[in-house]
């Protein structure tokens, strides 16, 4: 190969390597609507919150505790989850346009034993671009519908009369 079209073609190899070293760095969850704290959430974020995995169809994932996240945008949980904040649900949407609809007291770990993750990994890597680079993991849900992959929303809505 020639020195000149070698050095190009590396010149490209690492342009690729640093956009989507810095898409992974640049990758967020916007937390909105009815919380005392609106936050968007980064990957350091995540990485710096006790950490937890969970298998699916052979799938080891790793991630953060949904709820871990929920209280950090002061979104009522345990014991606060009362009255009201019942009425409450969370609207999570994907990059895709894809919506599933949770209540606030099904995401709740004093009210299920479900264990609703929020992963960022795969059997110890970065998750793949059709699934990541965040994704909701549900191990006790039958149906993998709400498995939502791509996340990047949740927005929580406190329903009114």
């Amino acid at each position: 190969m020639k020195p000149l079209r070698f050095l190009f073609m590396l010149a490209i190899a690492i342009q690729c390597s640093v956009l989507a070293v810095s898409a992974q760095q640049a990758a967020t969850i916007d937390i909105s609507g009815d919380v005392r704290k609106p936050m968007t959430v980064t990957a350091a974020d995540l990485l710096a919150m006790p950490r937890i995995t969970v298998t699916l169809a052979a799938v080891t994932y790793g991630g953060v505790l949904l709820d871990d996240v929920l209280k950090r945008a002061g979104v009522p949980t345990g014991s606060s989850l009362r009255g009201k904040a019942l009425t409450t649900y969370i609207l999570v949407e994907a990059q895709d346009g894809y919506q599933v609809v949770f209540s606030l007291g099904e995401l709740d770990p004093s009210a299920t034993d479900n264990q609703i993750v929020l992963a960022d990994s795969s059997d110890g890597k970065p998750l793949a671009e059709t699934e990541g680079p965040f994704r909701l993991v549900i191990p006790k849900d039958k149906l993998g519908a709400r498995s939502v992959r791509m996340l990047r929303r949740l927005r929580v809505v406190q329903v009114t009369k």
